[in-house]
Parts: C-alpha cells; structure tokens; sequence
C-alpha cells in the first residue's frame, strides 16, 4: 500500500489496548493539542494547522480507531473512541492538553473532556452538535454503493462526485493497494460508527466545565444556529463563534480564520509559554 506524500511528518505509531495506533507529532514547544479527525478523516488533516499554532503548541493528530493507518477497534462507539484519545495522552504524556475535534472528533473531544477532566485543559469543538439525530441533521452518511477499488486515484474520486459526495476530504483516506485504488476506511465500519454516533449528547455536553470553544460554520449542514446558541448557553465556560463563508469542513474553506480562533482561544485557555528569541 502506498500513500501520497503530504507536507506532513511521518506517522509515528503506539500500541493502546492491544491495537495500533497511527498519530503525527508535529513537534515544538509549547502546551500539546491533541487534535481529532472527524468520520472518514485523518489526522493528516490537521497540517495545515499545526503550521499556523507552530512555535507556540505542539499539536499531536491522532488517527483514531478504523481510520488512517490506525487498526480497526471493533466497537465504534463515543466512549471508545474517548478511551483510546485518554490511552493515547496517558501514554505520550502531554496531559493536561487542549482537545480540539472536528465533527465526530468534536463529539469524542467532550465525551473525553466529561470522562477523563483531569487530561483536559481546554476543549475546541468545531461544527459538531449534540443533537445528532433526525430530523435536526441526516447523521449517517450511506457509503454503502461506494466502491471498494479503483484502478486510478482520479477514477475513485470520479466515483464518488458521481454520487454527489464532495471527494476532497475523503480523497485523504485514498491510498494505493496492490489491487487498486481504495479508502483507508471499511465502509461498514463508518456506517457503524456513524449509528453509534447517533443521539442526543446534552447530557454529556454539560457535564464538563473546561473552558471550550464552539466554532460552527456559517453553512454548516450539520449544526444548527439554534444549537449552536443553546450549546454556548447551557455549558459553562463556552465561547460560541461563527465562521462566515465556510460549510462543515470549516478548517479547509477558511483555514486562516480557523487557525486563528483557535489560537486566540488556546493563548486564552491553555497559554504557551514566551516565544522563543530571534536570533
């Protein structure tokens, strides 16, 4: 199997549980950020960001379970997800650190934050909601016709605008197998994952106190303006902000924007220490 080269560092691998575990350290000093991918997503995606936060947090990017390079977990549920991001602080070290997630990421950040406060610091949640269910939001994607391989990367892609799906952040999970271009991802396991991720997350969205951000996009399909405003209304310690001219892959349509929220939020909540001298 082979991938396509990113500006990125390698993937660095840890066992947690009895599986393999596929992250990039992005390296530096400063305060860790453990940044988590949404459903067919990897932690490749958060290059562009470790760049803009570089020099001042060292921002770690899990592949988490059944995704990247990462084994699959057999159970896809949110606290299982949780249970390997809390395995995965323990055992590099960098806890307390800011979470940050995006989509299924942003639910698994504070499902975390609820059960494991003590490796939390901060917590940024970008366009996820906690009302993930019909009919505030289609939650479950039908990957189900998608195909298993293709003979060219650009055919798999073609395959999928085919089906009207935007390819862009699924093409990072396209890798080349010695039978053909294919996805990282077991499509039954996505389906899986995204039933498991279906329900109603008030509960545990409250349950936490750490300061957190809630970054929604202005055309976002899947957080509503009014969740959104009753997310930042009910939970303590919750900064709501909306980034105009960005659907739900937020940190790709308005990447300075994005990174910068983040970085105002984390010298705010989770402050790095005095950037090194020139010279």
């Amino acid at each position: 199997m082979t991938d396509g080269p990113a500006d990125r560092p390698a993937e660095s691998f840890v066992r947690l549980g009895g599986r393999r575990f596929a992250y990039l350290d992005f390296g530096g000093p400063g305060p860790a950020v453990l940044a988590l991918h949404g459903h067919f997503g990897r932690g490749r995606i958060f290059a562009p960001l470790a760049a803009a936060l570089a020099g001042r947090y060292r921002v770690l990017a899990l592949d988490q379970r059944g995704h990247g390079l990462s084994d699959n977990g057999g159970e896809f549920t949110p606290d299982a997800y949780a249970a390997d991001a809390a395995a995965f602080l323990e055992a590099l070290g960098p806890a307390p650190a800011a979470v940050l997630g995006h989509s299924m990421g942003g639910a698994v950040a504070f499902h975390l934050a609820h059960r494991r406060p003590d490796l939390v610091a901060a917590l940024v949640v970008a366009d996820m909601t906690t009302l993930n269910r019909e009919p505030e939001t289609s939650p479950v994607l039908d990957v189900s016709g998608w195909p298993r391989r293709a003979p060219t990367r650009r055919a798999l892609a073609r395959a999928l605008a085919e089906r009207g799906v935007p390819a862009g952040y699924f093409m990072d999970s396209a890798a080349e197998f010695p039978d053909g271009w294919g996805f990282l991802f077991d499509t039954a396991d996505m389906t899986a994952s995204q039933a498991a991720l279906t329900g109603d997350f008030t509960a545990v969205w409250n349950a936490s106190a750490q300061p957190a951000l809630l970054l929604r996009a202005a055309d976002s399909f899947l957080l509503t303006p009014a969740t959104a405003r009753r997310m930042a209304r009910e939970r303590p310690n919750t900064r709501l902000v909306e980034l105009p001219d960005s659907g739900h892959w937020l940190y790709a349509d308005a990447p300075d924007a994005f990174a910068h929220q983040v970085r105002a939020f984390l010298d705010h909540a989770h402050p790095a220490g005095p950037a090194p001298a020139a010279g």
